[in-house]
């Protein structure tokens, strides 16, 4: 599919590109995207949570009461979870909430995400660009050249740029990505996706492989 180039003022600048079939236009495989975006926010989680068990409470280990003739059920210890302040039963523990996913998945992943993205037409093709300085108005101004002021955006360089990442880092709505850093998360949680125009060989290239 052909994509007309925009340039810093959102308009066209009479070139167009060709967007590999391949990766943006494969018939989207949905479990794929769903295991691709589960793992990546259960690798976001850091599974540092963690409840003292019996064994780690502070108390007596004296035998509270008699074993019988009572009338209530036996107790050995006041550090059973059956008591105030004893230990909590089958709490959490430290782990590791993250999973394996087979690369050629995560390809598959993201490749059906970009593809939903060019058939709803949320994709935008612009011109490579350079900021002289980190300036988040001059950022601001490229978002409402290009109408995505007040949407979720996600810019995708060829290349680390340091100018054009900090000039977005503020802009919680938009966020500033290279082709080897691009996640089927990021793509989805969009509402367009804005590729440079020397990006999308590498974005291509990652992905075909």
């Amino acid at each position: 599919m052909k994509v007309a180039v925009l340039d810093i003022n959102g308009k066209e600048t009479g070139r167009s590109i060709e967007l590999s079939d391949a990766v943006f236009a494969v018939e989207p495989h949905n479990h794929s995207v769903y295991l691709d975006v589960k793992q990546y926010l259960a690798n976001q989680r850091q599974g540092t949570h963690k409840a003292k068990e019996r064994a780690e409470i502070t108390g007596s280990t004296r035998k509270i009461k008699k074993q019988k003739g009572t009338g209530t059920a036996r107790a050995g210890s006041i550090k059973s979870g059956l008591f105030r302040g004893g230990g909590r039963m089958f709490g959490p523990r430290p782990r590791n909430y993250g999973f394996k996913l087979n690369k050629n998945v995560k390809r598959l992943a993201r490749r059906s995400a970009l593809s939903m993205k060019a058939k709803t037409n949320d994709i935008i093709v612009l011109e490579d660009i350079d900021f002289a300085s980190p300036k988040t108005k001059e950022f601001k101004n490229l978002l409402s050249s290009l109408g995505l002021a007040d949407k979720k955006s996600l810019f995708v360089l060829g290349e680390s740029n340091n100018n054009v990442y900090l000039s977005s880092r503020n802009l919680k709505r938009s966020k500033v990505v290279t082709s080897s850093e691009i996640s089927t998360y990021a793509v989805m949680n969009a509402n367009s996706i804005v590729l440079f125009e020397g990006t999308v060989e590498g974005v291509v290239s990652n992905l075909s492989k």
